[in-house]
């Protein structure tokens, strides 16, 4: 129960990440591209926070040197592109559905990245960390 609230509480700090960069770029770009800009950086943010947290304070993983760290973070990005999609697939109809509405687009995003999170973590201990401490 610990380890779920601590990854919970760890989830929230990566998606406040995700959603406050997205905003921040928007608020410096408006050109072509925008929106999908702000997805993929907002993205990008959440993805390396969530990393060094999972593997510091969830997983208690220690690489053995940055070779081995830099391949355990492309398997990590890999297991979390289908989690992308779930997140995204919420972000973006939320948009659609709300007349693009930045809040709502928002809250879809954090609705899609809540749902990715829960099937992460489970990918990341199957497949990613596999004899780390969870």
């Amino acid at each position: 129960m610990q380890v779920a609230f601590l990854y919970a509480l760890l989830a929230t700090a990566a998606t406040a990440a995700n959603i406050g960069s997205q905003d921040a770029l928007l608020r410096l770009y408006g050109g072509p591209g925008h929106l999908w800009a702000s997805v993929v950086f907002g993205t990008a943010v959440g993805l390396i926070l969530k990393y060094v947290l999972d593997k510091r304070y969830i997983f208690r993983f220690r690489a053995r040197n940055a070779a081995h760290d830099g391949r355990t973070f492309v398997l990590y990005a890999a297991m979390g592109l289908v989690t992308t999609a779930i997140f995204w697939g919420f972000e973006f109809v939320f948009h659609a559905w709300f007349d693009g509405s930045r809040s709502m687009r928002y809250l879809g995003g954090a609705i899609g990245l809540a749902l990715g999170y829960v099937a992460k973590y489970q990918l990341d201990k199957r497949y990613v960390f596999t004899g780390a401490a969870a």
